[in-house]
């Protein structure tokens, strides 16, 4: 991960990666891959029929019908999301703090990005009443508003939106003419799945709203991009997907062979790969509530995490000792954090954040283990905290969010 210009930290020009899913890659999965590593071409811009076919089905086991002209699938997200933002044009807003790759990839296309706060209860989706007022300063002010990308299921905050909230904003957007793009690549991690209910903003405006996936989320290893979407359920989606393809092809984005047939087998969701997803949120869930527990007992802010293998904290209760320690922004905060626990921890900075905010993301993933056999052991224990590679990670972690704790309130002044 690069760091920002290291003179006067300046704009933070690479992001960190996804959360990584420290885990094994699932073997079946690999021999799938393995059984058309002989393929050395490539699906075609947009993807080839089998992969079309199994994102199909993948939306519409989860109510969101498609059909192969509204459907396009890229090497990982970003591909998508820059084709979309070149297809459509004019000014885009985003959540603050949202996904690290969202505004770099619109910025490239020389478009302006705006955040918009979001509410008290979760990220991922704007406040309401701050994007209307956003959205009318901007077009007041000659700007060109055109679209909001927005996470119901989170990357970096990790919260799941309130249907209510998710209703209320993508109603606010589409009232002001806003094409609506929903990163669902975290949906299928939400931690307690039969408590929290996901909304897809596609359920409610099928003819707005394009929905992104990428599979480094839930299904495949980050080091095999591929990445999924699916259109308005309309003739003004199919146009949109066709324009999608046109960016594709110039950037020559395709889906190597092998990736897109273990894409696909993946999207087709066999018994092997839904256990493994189900045992591998299960433990990433167990191990971002004690991080969470760890951070709240140090007098960090963070909400509980609700899916993906992440949570946002933030630090700026601690600001005193971390002062003391040179801390003098996200960006310090960050390489103070990386180094003493061994794991990244990138500021909020990187996520649109302000840079004076004291914010982090940290990934479960790096606390598994360091090798196969011990990340194996984690998802084969029914106790994996109790294993002593899990504890040490987890003791680590919080002595050094104690040790902030206990010099602040060293340095309280009497009451």
């Amino acid at each position: 991960m690069r760091r920002t210009d290291p003179e006067g930290h300046g704009p933070v020009r690479y992001g960190p990666p996804l959360p990584d899913q420290g885990l094994p890659v699932l073997p079946e999965l690999r021999d799938v891959l393995a059984a058309a590593a002989d393929r050395s071409d490539a699906d075609p811009p947009g993807g080839g029929p089998a992969l079309l076919d199994a994102a199909c089905a993948y939306w519409s086991r989860r109510g969101l019908a498609a059909a192969h002209d509204r459907v396009a699938a890229a090497p990982g997200a970003p591909a998508l999301l820059l084709a979309l933002t070149g297809a459509l044009g004019g000014d885009v807003f985003v959540p603050r703090p949202c996904a690290a790759w969202w505004a770099p990839q619109v910025r490239l296309l020389g478009r302006s990005v705006f955040h918009v706060a979001t509410p008290a209860e979760c990220g991922g989706v704007p406040d309401p009443y701050a994007l209307l007022e956003t959205v009318r300063r901007v077009r007041a002010e000659g700007g060109d508003p055109r679209l909001l990308v927005l996470s119901v299921a989170d990357d970096p905050t990790a919260t799941v939106a309130p249907p209510e909230v998710v209703h209320e904003t993508v109603e606010a957007a589409a009232g002001e003419g806003l094409h609506i793009v929903s990163d669902e690549t975290w949906r299928d991690t939400v931690h307690r799945p039969h408590d929290t209910v996901l909304l897809s903003p596609a359920e409610m405006l099928p003819g707005e709203v394009t929905v992104l996936t990428d599979l480094a989320g839930p299904f495949l290893p980050q080091g095999w991009p591929a990445a999924v979407a699916r259109f308005p359920d309309n003739a003004a989606g199919v146009a949109l997907r066709a324009q999608v393809l046109d960016v594709l092809t110039v950037l020559d984005a395709q889906v190597a062979r092998p990736v897109a047939a273990a894409a696909a087998y993946a999207l087709g969701e066999p018994a092997g790969i839904t256990e493994r997803l189900t045992t591998a949120v299960r433990l990433h869930a167990r191990v971002a509530a004690a991080v969470h527990r760890a951070v709240i007992g140090a007098g960090a802010v963070a909400r509980p995490p609700q899916a993906g293998r992440h949570l946002y904290v933030d630090l700026g209760p601690l600001r005193s000792p971390l002062d003391a320690h040179g801390v003098g922004d996200a960006q310090d905060l960050e390489d103070f954090l990386t180094a003493r626990l061994g794991m990244p921890a990138p500021g909020g900075h990187r996520f649109g954040d302000d840079l004076e905010a004291f914010r982090v993301r940290l990934g479960t993933g790096p606390l598994l283990g360091a090798t196969d056999e011990e990340r194996a052991e984690c998802l084969a224990s029914p106790a994996p905290l109790e294993l002593p590679h899990v504890q040490r990670a987890l003791t680590l972690l919080g002595s050094v969010f104690d040790d902030l704790r206990d010099d602040a309130q060293r340095w309280e002044p009497p009451r």
